[in-house]
């Protein structure tokens, strides 16, 4: 006589089921260059970066709930300036799941952006700067609902929300005044109402060589939903020992809220750029 029983978590004690995965990665990189009677030239620099991202998942039966949090930081300091900010961000996501059908989840999602420190424009005078943005200026708060599917593995998701609300806090009051970051002049605060489509995709491409990609777009409802909010990022970590580390991140930006002002003078929207390459201490724990 043979028996058989299938194990659920329901025939687990409580205490010996994980339903949280917990876990971070910190790096940190400097870089320093001096010169004397260099004959070809050159100018003395250090540069300092951090940047450490957390998560804490929870996955029980049908429902799922995702944190992750990316906090980066980074100055330089060259010869004849002030030491000036090269790099910051706080991205905090919360997404909420409940399975549907088979990888389809209904899914809601919450997302904060902002930074630590605040940033200038430096003219051709290495002392005059122009504050261009600071502290929750701006800051970023979408609040999404729709449908989810993602791989049983995670490391690939695509989140179609047709609701999708989006403000914009600028609390800096001359940024406020100059109408920043697409608020009204004088207001701090800018909601739309629109629809997003949200994608991630993590892959490691060879040993040790992780690949990352994430892709937001929205289109406001309200005012020229032609015009397609674009913000896309990748990151390639390559991990040389327990710790050392490189990483190659590139991440681009479209908003046609946001007038930026060129060499020439000339203001109005424009594709963000910026590219960071960092090689130093990284350490990661967790589950």
């Amino acid at each position: 006589m043979l028996y058989a029983q299938e194990t659920t978590t329901d025939s687990i004690p409580n205490d010996s089921i994980q339903y949280w995965k917990k876990g971070a990665a910190a790096t940190i990189n400097f870089s320093q260059v001096t010169f004397s009677n260099w004959a070809a030239g050159g100018e003395n620099s250090y540069s300092l970066s951090g940047l450490t991202g957390m998560f804490a998942n929870y996955k029980k039966r049908k429902t799922s709930w995702d944190n992750t949090l990316d906090i980066g930081y980074g100055i330089i300091k060259q010869e004849g300036y002030k030491v000036r900010k090269s790099d910051d961000k706080i991205d905090f996501m919360s997404k909420f799941g409940h399975n549907a059908k088979n990888r389809w989840y209904y899914s809601a999602i919450l997302n904060f952006k902002t930074q630590i420190d605040r940033g200038y424009k430096y003219e051709s005078d290495p002392i005059s700067k122009i504050l261009i943005s600071d502290r929750f200026s701006p800051a970023y708060i979408t609040l999404s609902a729709g449908m989810e599917y993602k791989t049983n593995d995670g490391n690939f998701y695509i989140l179609i929300s047709p609701v999708t609300g989006k403000t914009t806090i600028v609390t800096n009051d001359s940024l406020k005044s100059a109408g920043a970051f697409g608020v009204e002049a004088g207001q701090g605060i800018r909601h739309e109402f629109g629809g997003m489509i949200k994608t991630a995709y993590k892959k490691e491409i060879f040993e040790n060589v992780v690949f990352q990609a994430k892709v937001d777009l929205f289109s406001n409802y309200m005012e020229n939903p032609q015009n397609i909010d674009v913000n896309i990022e990748t990151l390639f970590t390559m991990k040389i020992n327990k710790f050392l580390a490189t990483s190659i991140m590139a991440q681009i930006i479209y908003d046609d809220d946001i007038m930026i002002t060129d060499a020439k003078g000339k203001t109005g929207p424009r594709t963000q750029f910026k590219e960071v390459l960092a090689i130093g201490l990284s350490y990661k724990f967790g589950d």
